[in-house]
């Protein structure tokens, strides 16, 4: 069963708002199978006070609250850079379970914890983007960064 989109809310909707940008290179060895431009994924959170990136990399996550205005287009900013972005997704709700879930920690399960235990399954990147309801592009990034 695909899932067209999963919770989306208006971009001016109330509350915390989630959006979830895919792009990469393999600088690590283990991300060469993965497909190109879908070999890392990252969300960024908007809320009334401005923008929270949850950034996993290797070995650790990076949080960091943007020092932008409130209101700055941080999803057209990931766009013009050449990234895929979806969103405006709502967080998920907590929900108890019997088990915890046994997954490594990577890019995918930061993304689908956020999105809430209702969140589609996937393993890589790209199988998140497309879970989701994401569509390919076929833009150069060169031309995107070089453009007008």
């Amino acid at each position: 069963m695909k899932r067209l989109a999963h919770r989306r809310v208006e971009a001016g909707g109330e509350g915390q708002r989630i959006w979830l940008a895919f792009g990469g290179e393999a600088d690590q060895p283990w991300l060469k199978p993965l497909r190109r431009g879908f070999r890392h994924c990252f969300a960024a959170l908007a809320d009334e006070a401005g923008w929270t990136v949850l950034e996993p990399l290797s070995g650790r996550l990076l949080v960091a609250r943007l020092p932008v205005p409130a209101g700055f287009d941080l999803p057209g900013f990931y766009r013009r850079a050449g990234l895929s972005v979806l969103g405006p997704f709502a967080p998920g709700l907590p929900r108890a379970r019997k088990l915890p879930a046994f997954a490594p920690f990577t890019c995918v399960a930061l993304c689908r914890a956020l999105l809430g235990p209702d969140a589609p399954f996937a393993v890589t990147p790209y199988g998140l983007f497309r879970a989701l309801g994401g569509t390919e592009s076929r833009r150069s990034r060169k031309k995107v960064l070089t453009a007008g």
